[in-house]
């Protein structure tokens, strides 16, 4: 679903997401009472023990006594969990919402960022005294009290060294400037680079984390480049390298300067294809992590709606749409039903129906692939 950005919502504390963004988003905490007034977990107890036991799932087990922790990365069985009576332990599970519906709609309440920003929930399980120590992280959080008590400090962090010999980053320097205690329905945003501490105070306590993707430079370039040279492709009668000015050399090992020259101006010329790099980038940020796979599906039928599925990744930009990790291109009023899809991830009976014969079958693979259900 989209959100109108200048509409005030409870979830932001009777902020806009206009608002919001403007005063807080990169700048500094927010607490935010009462964000989910009645908010339930959105799965119990025993259900995220048996999700933390999935292969397809990614699960840590961060235990503490005295200054001494311990990490471990699942799948785990039940024996291989501490007793929820044992204090000092913490259960992650991450991409809550590519398997439990709730956590997908919780989810769904944070695109008031862009979509290609928007990473997943985590859930945090932890008994009194769990947590994972001060830290920071490279992204945005949103921390969702549903169920028991956490006290968060927080503070802008100046030293970012960390405890040496340590399983898990601990600030060595961690010097908080705000405490609050969170009670269910309770949300609390931390900016890049700021310094928390969440610790238990109650059983049973459960924090969703909404985390945002935050692509470096250097990780934006290589998985960029790697889609535009698999893309590239010779036009016909391409000219080869040619040098008639060649002089006979005493040096058969050197590299011509022209044959340099020739090999920049191809790369140069590549790079500069803006269609082929926002077709490769688009790409990227669609595609599904390695953990996530489809069943296969069945077509929509006459008179159906269509809904994305809660793994898929649909964007679009000026000439293109995306999903999953491809691209297609689109015009006219199949473009504006497909960017509509992706922005609201679905479409009434009566939008598939005034797609044209192309772009509803295009739909239709799309469904037989898992990637999108009927919906009546």
């Amino acid at each position: 679903m989209s959100i109108d950005p200048t509409r005030t919502l409870p979830l932001l504390g009777g902020l806009s997401p206009a608002q919001f963004m403007r005063r807080y988003w990169q700048k500094k905490p927010c607490l935010i009472r009462q964000a989910i007034p009645g908010v339930q977990p959105p799965l119990a107890r025993s259900a995220l023990f048996d999700l933390a036991g999935s292969e397809d799932v990614e699960s840590r087990l961060i235990t503490r006594k005295g200054g001494a922790w311990k990490l471990r990365h699942g799948p785990f069985g039940r024996r291989q969990l501490p007793s929820t009576k044992q204090a000092d332990w913490t259960l992650l599970v991450q991409g809550l919402d590519l398997h439990v519906p709730a956590a997908h709609e919780l989810l769904q309440q944070f695109r008031f960022v862009p979509e290609a920003r928007l990473d997943d929930v985590m859930i945090s399980y932890a008994t009194p005294g769990g947590g994972v120590g001060p830290h920071t992280d490279s992204y945005d959080v949103f921390l969702l009290q549903v169920s028991g008590r956490r006290r968060w400090r927080v503070g802008p962090v100046k030293d970012h060294s960390l405890v040496p010999g340590m399983p898990v980053k601990l600030l060595a320097q961690f010097e908080p400037t705000e405490e609050w205690v969170l009670e269910p329905g309770d949300m609390l945003y931390v900016p890049p680079r700021w310094g928390h501490d969440g610790i238990a105070e109650s059983e049973d306590c459960m924090t969703c984390s909404v985390g945002f993707r935050t692509p470096t430079p250097t990780q934006t370039a290589r998985e960029v480049l790697q889609r535009m040279i698999d893309a590239l492709e010779a036009p016909e009668q391409e000219p080869h390298y040619r040098d008639p000015a060649q002089s006979a050399t005493d040096q058969p090992g050197l590299i011509p300067e022209a044959l340099q020259t020739f090999a920049a101006k191809a790369v140069i010329e590549a790079l500069n294809d803006m269609h082929s790099l926002h077709c490769a980038l688009g790409e990227t940020l669609t595609e599904p992590k390695d953990i996530v796979w489809f069943a296969s599906g069945e077509p929509v039928e006459p008179g159906q709606g269509a809904r994305l599925d809660a793994r898929t990744r649909m964007m679009f930009d000026a000439r293109c749409i995306y999903i999953n990790g491809e691209s297609f291109r689109a015009g006219g009023k199949d473009a504006r039903l497909m960017q509509r899809l992706a922005n609201e991830r679905r479409l009434s009976a009566k939008e598939v129906a005034a797609l044209s014969p192309d772009a509803f079958e295009l739909l239709n693979d799309w469904a037989c692939s898992g990637w999108l259900h009927g919906l009546e």
